[in-house]
């Protein structure tokens, strides 16, 4: 109890004291309580606006487009340096940031922000497949092919156990193209004479391919479920 608190009840009666600490408590409650919902809004508001700039960096960097996306990264990173896409394949703020410099050949940005991507998650596969490129094309070849196995390894990993387990699993590489571009890739990695530049092909293509895919599982679940409520209307 504060001093404040105890002045104020030693000049009380017993009754006056009770009433005066049940107010108090009912006073703090409410102050908690409005602190809290405070605190839950903002969250949302900041959720909400972190996802927005994601999403429209997203779009420009499918488009080709990443100068345009940067700020929008960027923006997003300020907002929520932690942020997560919420998609079966965890991807960071910080590899979306360090995608657009990778594609506008920013390769010393780029590889601080996949650093840091993978500080804050290491099944973060996305960040750890475009480390690997940079490390590989910055002159450390056999530091770049092990971030670039445990990567491939990691998507393998991660689209089984979507196909396996995710509600929405179906949805996900259906025709196996993707998990096969993996495994072909690895070969390529254990293979004597690894050609570099194929290497970067296969990589890159990967990562445009996964990120293509989370668009592409929504619209076919999405399909699925308009053809599912079409085909239940009673149309008597």
């Amino acid at each position: 109890m504060s001093l404040g608190r105890e002045v104020w009840f030693q000049y009380q009666g017993p009754k006056e004291a009770r009433e005066g600490l049940m107010d108090w408590r009912a006073a703090a409650r409410f102050q908690l309580s409005a602190a809290l919902a405070a605190a839950f809004l903002l969250y949302g508001c900041a959720t909400i606006q972190v996802s927005g700039q994601i999403q429209r960096g997203r779009a420009a960097l499918l488009r080709g487009e990443p100068e345009a996306a940067l700020p929008h990264f960027q923006r997003a990173a300020e907002i929520d340096p932690g942020y997560l896409i919420p998609a079966p394949l965890t991807e960071g703020v910080w590899t979306y940031t360090g995608r657009a410099y990778y594609e506008m050949k920013r390769f010393p940005e780029a590889r601080k922000a996949f650093e840091r991507a993978l500080s804050q998650s290491g099944d973060d596969h996305f960040a750890r497949l475009y480390l690997g490129l940079v490390l590989g094309g910055n002159g450390d070849r056999e530091r770049g092919m092990r971030e670039l196995e445990t990567a491939l390894k990691g998507f393998q990993s991660s689209l089984d156990y979507i196909e396996q387990n995710h509600p929405d699993g179906r949805f996900w590489d259906s025709t196996g193209e993707l998990r096969s571009a993996t495994r072909k890739q690895l070969a390529a990695l254990s293979g004597r004479d690894v050609n570099w530049p194929e290497v970067v092909s296969a990589g890159e293509w990967l990562g445009r391919q996964l990120e293509e895919e989370i668009d592409l599982s929504k619209r076919l679940k999405r399909l699925e479920d308009t053809r599912d409520a079409d085909g239940g209307r009673d149309d008597r």
